[in-house]
């Protein structure tokens, strides 16, 4: 599977059969992976589509997309492709990843921009809720930080939440990191990522299966889901509810032979009942660092030992705050909850659970609080 010579060639055919085709995508693999050359895919006869089992049509839409990526249009697209860095990997391509041609439905085509070479190095997936707890935010964080300090590629989706704190753990110590988009492969998705985005390009690679321009909808991104996990060797689920994405993603994983790990939490936060659920359900309950090594450290360059814990925040409180910490515990409360358990009115209860807020002691989770350090 030779790669391609010409990055605009390339991006010219795919975009001409991506949007001016009614291909299919199981289709277009069907297609890709009869040939050795993407070129080639035009070359193809009636007898040559008829013995590969697709219909008859298929020969007219092949010809309609070849007429079009000659056409101005398609040339300027490509040419902007290009501008900003933009290459597109399909399935026949030795840069494809293995992995990932692997599952039920891999993506025809891969849009990328940063360093391709990504797409062959170890990889584990990260994923979790959006509104994530704080320490969730900081468990995703060190945990990722960690896993690219030892060589690992850290793989997600660019969401708010545990995505983007996986992705900004791996990139403060100058590991790897891969973002997979539900949209086009140049539109930012939230918006608020928007830095995240361009240092992930500059530094990492971000990838899609839609081309420049594709906004976000709704049922993209559970079917963004499969390219994560079939890009990696495990996923970590670090906080999720049972309604949620990344549960998705751990159930492709499952079904496409991944290992599943997750961090387990506090039985009363509702974000941590998909962690459960899937521990209950043969997942690996991750506590350290080495807890996933220990699954997959055969995929690593170089073997390292690790015993890394998650770090706890060293904080200067107040007796009196030190007093509150203690009565407050690992589980949610609500205020009336602990005036109960504390000889303070309801005045001094409230300012001293503001300042261990403030001090990152403390998180209020809809009206309840619930201790985050040790």
């Amino acid at each position: 599977m030779p790669t391609p010579a010409s990055s605009t060639s390339t991006a010219r055919i795919c975009l001409a059969l991506q949007q001016h085709s009614q291909l299919t995508d199981k289709q277009l693999r069907i297609l890709l992976l009869s040939v050795s050359e993407l070129g080639d895919i035009f070359n193809l006869s009636v007898a040559d589509i008829d013995q590969l089992g697709l219909p008859v049509s298929t020969n007219s839409e092949l010809r309609q997309a070849h007429r079009q990526s000659c056409s101005e249009q398609i040339e300027r697209e490509a040419e902007a492709m290009a501008v900003v860095g933009i290459e597109v990997v399909s399935i026949n391509d030795d840069r494809y990843p293995a992995l990932l041609r692997e599952i039920y439905d891999p993506p025809a085509f891969l849009y990328a921009r940063g360093r391709l070479s990504l797409l062959q190095s170890p990889q584990l997936a990260m994923v979790g809720s959006r509104r994530t707890s704080q320490q969730g935010r900081q468990n995703a964080y060190q945990f990722a930080k960690a896993f690219a300090e030892h060589g690992f590629t850290i793989t997600s989706g660019l969401a708010l939440g545990v995505d983007a704190e996986s992705h900004r753990g791996a990139l403060v110590c100058g590991g790897n990191t891969i973002a997979v988009l539900g949209t086009g492969i140049d539109v930012v998705y939230p918006r608020s990522n928007r830095s995240l985005f361009e240092q992930i390009a500059e530094q990492g690679l971000i990838i899609s299966e839609y081309p420049p321009g594709r906004q976000a909808h709704r049922g993209q991104f559970p079917r963004r889901n499969r390219i994560i996990s079939g890009l990696s060797l495990g996923i970590l689920v670090v906080e999720a509810a049972v309604q949620s994405g990344s549960l998705i993603t751990a159930r492709c994983g499952l079904e496409q032979g991944r290992e599943v790990f997750a961090m387990p939490g506090s039985i009363h936060n509702p974000a941590s009942r998909g962690c459960h659920a899937l521990i209950r359900q043969g997942a690996k309950l991750v506590e350290t660092v080495e807890h996933v090594i220990e699954e997959l450290a055969g995929w690593l360059p170089v073997e390292s030992e690790l015993n890394f814990v998650a770090p706890q925040l060293v904080l200067d409180l107040a007796s009196s705050e030190q007093a509150l910490l203690d009565q407050l515990g690992y589980d949610p409360a609500s205020v009336d909850e602990l005036q109960q358990r504390v000889d303070l009115s309801m005045a001094e209860l409230m300012a001293g659970l503001t300042q261990l807020e403030l001090k990152g002691a403390v998180e209020n989770i809809a009206g309840r609080y619930q201790r985050i350090v040790c």
